[in-house]
């Protein structure tokens, strides 16, 4: 049978199981052609707001390019590519699977074998992501004004539901790293609405199953009186808010201690409680690194990045990957495993870091005084003073 035939009845069949919703991928490789590092395409079908598309990934050595066309574009774009350097093409549907092949001796054949893939996937664009935390049968979600009475989210809560999702993934994850059973009290810094401090108890509780403690603590009375009353109204018995602030909190048994966006120095005052409470994991998004930026500003060190701290906005990087770095450094001196990493809180605010402590075992004299080294000779460097957190331990 001529080539051109096989082309034509392998694009028909294509446009058969499309017609027919048996469709699952189709894969061209062994590419020969002039385009340079393509190495092959995944074609798969989408559908988006409503119209059916076919996104092709032209995958080359070093990266993915994805593109969306009409179906009838890109059968013919397929159709192309396999006439113009692609030795081999694949339709996989849910009935059988199509194999067009251009052998090395120039033959080219077209082979039908049974079906690798028993249904379609789905075709939405944005599958909807496993979350740990359902939208249904949550009352703290309705009284929190995340969800409606039917568990449905509300359409300006979206970014709201997704960050909460965010942030229980990420614990999760840091949990499960320490022994079972570790986590039997959670302290909350300046947990505002609640509304992580809701879903961390939710997950801890109907998820993993614990009897672990959670408080939140929170200097305004009126959101401490707010979200006692939503907690009793979930029967969340083991959470608790109390009026109060960081720095006078007492965290002695607190197993884990969570601080998001404690300004300033209240982030430092979170880290000292729990280190001071031996807590078994800590975990804080600072902002607002104002007590390291005067102390730079002020002293004004000549080094090796003067030339880009001149400008204030590179200024307030430098000093907040310095404060943080520091306090990553203090960690570690009390036998904390130290993980800094980007956490995006919402997707319309910008990126946030996260420091994280895992207690680990306790070094040795030589070690610590190694890291003390490091702390002085990074405020020596940057004409720091001192670091809030450094004074709070009088090292």
């Amino acid at each position: 049978m001529p080539v051109l035939l096989y082309r034509e009845q392998f694009t028909t069949a294509l446009k058969e199981s499309l017609n027919a919703a048996t469709f699952v991928k189709v894969s061209l490789g062994n590419y020969k052609g002039e385009e340079e590092a393509l190495k092959q395409m995944l074609i798969r079908k989408i559908v988006i707001k409503r119209e059916e598309k076919l996104a092709i990934t032209y995958r080359y050595k070093t990266r993915d390019v994805v593109k969306n066309y009409a179906p009838d574009e890109a059968i013919s774009l397929i159709s192309d590519y396999l006439e113009k350097g692609f030795k081999i093409g694949t339709l996989f549907t849910t009935e059988k699977d199509l194999i067009l092949e251009e052998l090395n001796n120039g033959k080219v054949v077209l082979r039908e074998i049974a079906a690798s893939a028993k249904a379609a996937p789905s075709a939405s664009h944005d599958k909807e992501k496993a979350r740990l935390i359902k939208p249904d049968s949550k009352s703290y979600l309705t009284e929190l004004k995340i969800t409606d009475a039917d568990g449905k989210v509300f359409k300006n809560a979206q970014d709201k539901f997704r960050q909460i999702n965010h942030y229980i993934e990420i614990l999760s994850s840091l949990i499960k790293e320490l022994p079972a059973g570790t986590i039997k009290k959670v302290a909350d810094m300046g947990s505002g609405k609640g509304y992580l401090t809701f879903a961390l108890y939710d997950y801890l509780h109907s998820v993993l199953k614990l009897e672990t403690e959670v408080v939140g603590v929170e200097y305004r009375q009126d959101m401490v009186e707010l979200c006692n009353q939503v907690a009793d109204k979930a029967a969340f018995d083991q959470l608790n808010f109390v009026q109060g602030t960081i720095e006078d909190y007492n965290a002695d048994d607190v197993n884990l201690l969570i601080a998001l966006h404690a300004c300033d120095t209240a982030t430092d005052d979170a880290i000292f409680k729990g280190i001071k409470a031996n807590a078994e994991l800590i975990v804080v998004a600072p902002c607002c690194h104002k007590q390291i930026r005067r102390e730079i500003e002020q002293n004004k060190v000549k080094n090796d990045v003067s030339f880009l701290t001149k400008y204030g906005i590179f200024l307030e990087r430098q000093a907040e990957m310095v404060t943080d770095g520091i306090r990553a450094l203090i960690l570690e001196y009390f036998g904390y495993k130290t993980k800094v990493f980007e956490f995006i809180s919402d997707a319309h605010t910008p990126k946030n870091v996260l420091v994280v402590g895992l207690k680990g075992k306790a070094h040795g004299a030589e070690r610590k005084a190694e890291i003390l080294l490091k702390i002085k000779a990074s405020k020596e460097y940057f004409g720091i003073g001192y670091h809030h957190l450094e004074r709070l331990f009088e090292l």
